[in-house]
């Protein structure tokens, strides 16, 4: 006689410093992940700090259901300074947290998943790893410290690089899986670590097209407010790093500042930011606008409210890290303009999807001689932006990522459909 069936559930507990309300694109990327492996069935929870991007939230709750998931947030005081030491001071203050937290089985679920937002926050799956037998798996977002070294921000022979190595190899040896965001980085980890090579799996972000939906900028309110309605715009729109080719940005749009139809538009913060305030300042560039981080609610909006979209890498760091942004813009149905050396990734995206062009770095006439012929040219952005769209649904979704992060996570034979379906049970 056949017996009621057992659901089987496995939990999955994700740690990550930053998560919305906080504007960080790494917190974006895990409330898509968290809430997609909720709706397979999983039970899922995240362990995460309190805001410090939207130091201007204050109500949000220590504890809560959020998108399917149980949200965990740690107490601690708003370090997001521009001094490097207090945000490294405040990532610390974080781990260590993290390690007491964990002590219960009910924050550390049956797998944890860990990201690389702050560094050596691996090192809480290596400790729960080795002590306690607990699995865990690591989402690089970027591969440090080679980006510090490639950057020239320390040597490579400095004893906080090769401390750093040592972790990194130590946290990794002991993973269930790696996850990077770009074929090229999964290269540059093999040649660090030629033994990973069979756990290092390569899944590329994405973006939701149900939230990000294809708006025109005369039925677009944030276009409206911020009257880019009758004007070619050029958006920029997250961090403008130490990793991000701002000066060729800027070159381009103080050589189209005679164009008085075209408009740029720069949404976020970082150091070029700050360099592209200072002009906008000076009264240097009358074209030019710059705004803060959006809340996640009006990025539907704010990435709609343009004519065109930059992306921007150096040329050093192209296999260190993934602009995740390219995505946002892809769901948005807009063209993008991509600067980034010839041998990067992106190219093989915007030549795949005919969605845009990219340029070498430093090449800012080009750019602005591409700018110019697209705002003369209002049927090329309709059709390039309807190319980047159909791109976006053809292989950038959360659906076409969550199978994958359900097959590198080891859980495929654990998913509770597949449990349900497959195992009997009896009387």
């Amino acid at each position: 006689m056949m017996a009621e069936k057992k659901q089987v559930k496995t939990s999955i507990s994700i740690i990550t410093q930053f998560y919305p309300p906080d504007y960080a694109a790494t917190g974006q990327f895990i409330y898509d992940l968290a809430g997609a492996l909720a709706q397979e069935g999983f039970e899922v929870s995240v362990f995460t700090g309190m805001p410090g991007y939207a130091f201007r939230q204050t109500d949000v709750k220590h504890e809560e259901h959020d998108n399917g998931v149980f949200v965990r947030r740690t107490g601690s005081i708003h370090l997001m300074s521009k001094r490097i030491r207090n945000k490294v001071f405040g990532s610390v203050l974080f781990i260590a947290r993290c390690v007491v937290k964990c002590l219960s089985k009910d924050i550390r679920g049956s797998h944890l998943v860990l990201t690389s937002a702050p560094p050596f926050l691996g090192l809480i799956g290596w400790f729960y790893n080795k002590f306690f037998g607990h699995t865990y798996s690591c989402i690089i977002y970027d591969i440090y410290p080679e980006v510090a070294v490639r950057l020239k921000v320390v040597a490579l022979d400095h004893w906080i690089v090769k401390f750093w190595e040592f972790v990194n190899r130590k946290v990794w040896d002991r993973s269930e899986s790696l996850i990077v965001l770009s074929e090229p980085m999964k290269q540059l980890l093999i040649k660090k670590h030629k033994n990973l090579a069979c756990k290092i799996h390569v899944i590329h972000s994405w973006a939701d097209p149900k939230f990000i939906i294809p708006i025109a900028k005369s039925e677009n309110w944030f276009a409206k407010q911020y009257g880019l309605t009758d004007c070619f715009v050029v958006l920029y729109s997250g961090n403008l790093g130490r990793c991000h080719d701002h000066q060729t940005i800027l070159k381009c749009a103080q050589s189209l500042t005679s164009r008085t139809d075209i408009k740029f538009v720069f949404i976020g913060n970082g150091v070029g930011s700050q360099i592209i305030k200072q002009e906008i300042g000076s009264g240097k560039l009358p074209n030019a606008l710059q705004l803060p981080y959006q809340d996640r609610e009006v990025l539907p909006y704010s990435l709609t409210a343009c004519d065109l979209s930059l992306v921007s890498i150096l040329p050093n760091v192209g296999d260190t890290i993934a602009p995740s942004k390219i995505y946002g813009i892809l769901a948005a149905a807009k063209p993008v303009a991509v600067i980034c050396p010839k041998d990067n990734y992106l190219r093989e995206i915007v030549d795949e999807g005919n969605c845009g062009n990219c340029f070498d770095n430093g090449d800012a006439q080009e750019l602005a001689d591409y700018i110019c012929w697209l705002a003369d040219n209002p049927h090329m952005q309709e059709k390039l932006g309807k190319n980047a769209r159909k791109l976006l649904e053809r292989h950038y979704t959360i659906d076409q990522a969550i199978p994958k992060y359900i097959n590198v996570l080891g859980l495929r034979d654990q998913c509770p459909d597949s449990v349900e379906q497959n195992q009997p049970s009896f009387l």
